[in-house]
């Protein structure tokens, strides 16, 4: 099989001189570039097929467990806690050792971890394994927005970003499918579910062997000759990245560490803080709770697991449709508009009864969770220079997983007070503040130069 170097003589033109100062911006995106984004996209397949499954999981283990809803937020508790620990040590570690050996070890881990899950057999086994295997993905996912940033083209990041996660964010509809075909097959099907979260083992294998290091990472670490290789290699152009890496700080391991809260970057920092600690425990309890929210209203197992499913579609459309948009208005307003849309399909979803229209509204409500969560991804990724960025996207996506987790247990207590209406108000509440904290203070980053925003 072609190494990637191979790959890019083969396919890629190789120009003579070095094109000055230049990472992929204004280059057109090549095959060995698609080669590393479908490895991202394998990635994230895998990472959500296990990512969502235990919402569908969840009402199956009730029954056959005799576990109630606050045993199900006690799991959800400590897989967002997890997701916590992972993002802080995925986001810092990448930013010291590397983005690809930090994405290939998040791989294996959540691969392993998935496994393992399908092997519990008490409560506390299962809370066990979904802190492992949360830890893992959020890890894997923290790094892999960063990378994807520094990887591609300014002039279409948040394109790529949008697609990548639209592809592999088809696992969704997919496991919820297979969700619907298989538990019912009897009291232990379940396990089969988790089991395919090994699906990562194979994605870990392809990135070992093609995935690249990112050239800005290596330029930052004054690493220059291997940064122009690997744009070579996967470009066919010669770039000179001595001027950038003279604009390099130097390393300062305190820098990277809490550089998004010394004064140039604390506006930025509180502002994206703000919105990740209120929308993403939002955006997580529809995704998370609605098969069991769905069943507690009303529905029987079955028909919540067939409504999930197709409200699961909108995962992919989401992502295609934040790909087509999410380049426009400076980042900064398409997400505003989605996330609002967000907070008024919630409104309606609270309220609207029959399945055809629970099934309507939830797949709009789904598409606009999942646009406004990958648009954020990039305009996080892209608010700070490449030596934190890694750090400061996991502190972010940290806050919110954090947020997140203490909101699984709130979820049992608001449906006991308020019942299905009130938790999608809650909900619809609680995204409408951080758009206009992001429309008054927060950049405009799109279409720009990483080097340039920060």
């Amino acid at each position: 099989m072609a190494t990637g170097t191979q790959l890019a003589r083969e396919h890629l033109p190789v120009t003579p001189e070095k094109l000055p100062n230049n990472y992929f911006d204004g280059l057109a995106v090549s095959k060995i570039h698609k080669i590393l984004f479908f490895i991202i996209m394998l990635a994230y397949f895998a990472e959500q097929m296990d990512n969502w499954n235990f919402g569908f999981i969840a009402p199956t283990l009730m029954k056959t467990w005799h576990l109630s809803m606050a045993d199900i937020g006690r799991v959800n508790f400590v897989y967002f806690l997890g997701m916590t620990l992972g993002g802080l040590c995925g986001g810092v570690i990448s930013d010291f050792i590397g983005r690809r050996k930090t994405f290939l070890g998040a791989m294996l881990l959540f691969s392993l971890g998935s496994v393992a899950n399908g092997f519990a057999n008490s409560l506390r086994d299962v809370i066990v394994t979904r802190a492992i295997t949360g830890f893992g993905i959020f890890c894997l996912m923290v790094c892999s927005q960063a990378y994807i940033a520094e990887m591609a083209p300014a002039e279409s990041r948040g394109k790529w970003q949008g697609l990548i996660a639209a592809v592999g964010f088809s696992a969704v509809p997919v496991i919820g499918a297979l969700c619907r075909l298989i538990i019912p097959m009897g009291p232990q099907a379940w396990r089969a579910i988790f089991f395919m979260g090994g699906l990562g083992l194979i994605a870990f294998a392809l990135g070992f062997k093609y995935l690249k290091e990112s050239p800005r990472w290596l330029v930052a670490k004054k690493r220059v000759p291997e940064a122009e290789k690997i744009v070579l290699e996967i470009t066919g152009i010669n770039v000179d990245l001595s001027q950038a890496a003279a604009n390099v700080q130097r390393e300062n391991a305190w820098e990277t560490l809490l550089g998004m809260f010394s004064l140039k970057y604390l506006s930025r920092t509180l502002v994206l803080a703000f919105f990740v600690v209120l929308t993403v425990p939002a955006t997580f309890v529809i995704c998370v709770w609605t098969p069991t929210l769905l069943n507690k209203r009303g529905l029987s197992i079955q028909d919540s697991l067939l409504a999930s499913f197709i409200l699961m579609i909108g995962v992919p459309i989401g992502c295609f449709v934040a790909g087509l948009v999410s380049d426009k208005g400076g980042r900064k307003l398409p997400l505003a508009t989605a996330t609002i849309l967000l907070a008024v399909f919630s409104a309606i979803f609270a309220q609207v009864k029959g399945f055809l229209p629970i099934v309507i509204v939830g797949f709009l409500l789904i598409s606009c969770v999942m646009a406004s969560g990958f648009i954020s991804f990039s305009y996080i990724a892209e608010s700070y220079p490449t030596r934190m960025r890694n750090t400061a996207v996991g502190v972010h996506n940290a806050l919110g997983r954090f947020a997140t987790s203490f909101m699984q247990l709130l979820v049992p207590v608001i449906f006991v007070s308020s019942g299905f209406v009130g938790v999608y108000r809650v909900l619809a509440a609680m995204v409408v503040l951080p758009v206009i904290v992001v429309l008054i203070w927060g950049l405009r980053t799109g279409g720009k130069p990483l080097e340039k925003i920060a």
